[in-house]
């Protein structure tokens, strides 16, 4: 058994299909499968269920994939805290974002990053929140940018900055005019959110129940994206962090009243991170870029 015959297990796992596995593992379809059947005369047990279109792991098999996972963390770890030591600012750094921070941060982001680590290949993926936290955890992420409060054991974060809401209106509303928005001047008013599953919808509907809002309950939007073309065409108001905010899309933004509506942004990663050191150094030069443009 060998840490290859484990990531071929693992690849199978996730795909279920010989070819698809085979691709992501940069081997042929044959000499995959040939390893695999090896495995399973070596541990004496059938780790998969095979049929011409689709592949199923066995009972034993999920047990056996499960711990493989967790070997090939542990190994890759080795290798990450191995070449970590050769060059603390070289190789490649994973890092998450949530889709209602990425299109707006990363562009501010990237190029001073880029500048600021020359030897570091960042790689990005924009998951919602439940997504990324498993991809932490297992080590397939070094870090995400995610909104507070985070309750998973076994991270630590860096708070990089606070984030303010502003209603976002059509421009013929009737609180267009208005410099500023108090709390009751949104009583009783129907809000347009984000659908379930992104930790905004969690957050701006908190905001709704404490200045008697609601939401309006016909549409739920995918992106903060669609919520802006609903508000641009007269379809309802929004909550819109101020880094979405833009010029001339036939929108209205007013900030609120103290005290303002704000969320707060922070790095997570591993406690047991073998980078952490570069990812502190990274959250510091972030928080001087945010500074710079806020």
């Amino acid at each position: 058994m060998n840490l290859r015959d484990l990531r071929y297990l693992v690849a199978l796992s996730e795909y279920r299909h010989f070819g698809k596995a085979a691709e992501a593992c940069f081997v042929s379809q044959p000499a995959l499968s040939m390893q695999i059947k090896k495995l399973e005369a070596e541990l004496g047990v059938k780790l998969l269920e095979r049929s011409n279109k689709s592949v199923f792991l066995t009972p034993i098999g999920i047990a056996i994939t499960e711990k493989s996972q967790h070997i090939l963390e542990q190994a890759d770890a080795i290798y990450a805290l191995a070449k970590s030591a050769e060059d603390p600012y070289g190789g490649e750094l994973k890092i998450g974002i949530i889709p209602t921070l990425a299109p707006y941060l990363l562009p501010l982001l990237m190029p001073a990053l880029a500048s600021q680590f020359p030897r570091i290949r960042f790689y990005l993926v924009e998951e919602q929140t439940a997504l990324l936290i498993p991809k932490l955890t297992a080590g397939t992420l070094d870090a995400a940018f995610l909104a507070l409060p985070v309750i998973e054991p076994g991270f630590t974060h860096s708070v990089l900055f606070e984030e303010e809401f502003l209603l976002a209106v059509p421009t013929k509303h009737p609180l267009s005019r208005q410099k500023t928005v108090k709390q009751h001047d949104l009583d009783q008013q129907h809000v347009l959110l984000l659908e379930e599953g992104h930790c905004m919808r969690g957050q701006t509907l908190d905001i709704c129940h404490k200045i008697n809002a609601s939401e309006m309950q016909n549409f739920r939007a995918t992106s903060l994206e669609t919520l802006r073309h609903m508000v641009a065409s007269g379809n309802g108001i929004t909550l819109m962090p101020k880094l979405a905010q833009q010029a001339n899309d036939n929108i209205v933004y007013i900030p609120f009243n103290s005290p303002k509506p704000f969320r707060t942004i922070g790095l997570y990663w591993r406690v047991s991170s073998t980078r952490k050191l570069l990812l502190q150094e990274v959250s510091t030069y972030i928080k001087k870029v945010i500074s710079e443009h806020f």
